[in-house]
């Protein structure tokens, strides 16, 4: 059975991490996965029912014009939009530069609006999906040298939360999740990083496990927005 021919999940970011968890969770579900990656060299997953498209998410002209060529190559509905893709740039704001701010921006935030405003016909015309977006505990609350990453992560909270209401009558359903620490090689090239204790940073694998319930939820309900974090929130200096 081609890609095509089962329910089709597209999930950004979907060769690392997070998004990496996402895929096999959906793979394992009997689900295909198209994945929009930013390196199409890395792929770590080899299932006939999975394929991915290189993209760049931080540039924002290209991306438009990527994202209308894979539209084309879709046939069939698209099940679910899971926009997980992002980057952390962390410092105190005078230490970071311009591209710096325009990376974050453009990729955790911008990036996600141009795909889903592309996907977004083709979900209200087959009357119906699910658009997901991987927030942040960080769209909570502003935090010591996050001012950039967080503002992106505001962004998308807001962009979700009113996409929600304009899309309800479609029988579109849009839903935010917010992972606290998750221990992924995200922190690699950060100062700090999760305690090591397992109570102390949630698996990716736990948030695929979320996006399987919201997908899964009865029609006509929305999880509107769902907050996961460890049992205990320790951070530690590299």
């Amino acid at each position: 059975m081609s890609v095509e021919e089962k329910p089709l999940i597209v999930i950004s970011g979907s060769n690392s991490g997070i998004g990496l968890a996402m895929t096999r969770e959906m793979l394992d579900r009997r689900h295909a996965v198209l994945g929009l990656v930013q390196d199409a060299a890395k792929n770590p997953v080899q299932h006939p029912d999975y394929r991915q498209e290189q993209v760049d998410m931080s540039d924002p002209e290209s991306l438009q014009t990527r994202i209308a060529e894979i539209l084309r190559g879709i046939d069939g509905p698209v099940r679910a939009l899971v926009n997980n893709a992002g980057v952390g740039r962390m410092g105190f704001l005078e230490q970071l530069s311009v591209s710096d701010l325009q990376v974050v921006m453009n990729t955790n935030f911008l990036s996600h609006a141009i795909v889903t405003r592309a996907f977004l016909p083709l979900l209200k015309r087959q009357g119906h999906g699910d658009i997901v977006f991987t927030g942040s505990e960080s769209a909570l609350s502003g935090t010591r040298q996050g001012s950039v990453y967080c503002a992106s992560k505001f962004a998308i909270r807001g962009f979700a939360q009113a996409l929600r209401e304009e899309c309800g009558k479609a029988n579109v359903r849009v839903c935010l999740i917010n992972p606290g620490a998750v221990r992924t090689h995200f922190f690699d090239d950060l100062h700090f990083e999760p305690g090591e204790g397992e109570d102390e940073a949630i698996a990716p694998e736990d948030v695929a496990a979320v996006l399987a319930m919201v997908l899964e939820a009865r029609p006509g309900t929305v999880l509107d927005e769902i907050n996961v974090s460890p049992l205990n929130r320790v951070w530690r200096r590299k």
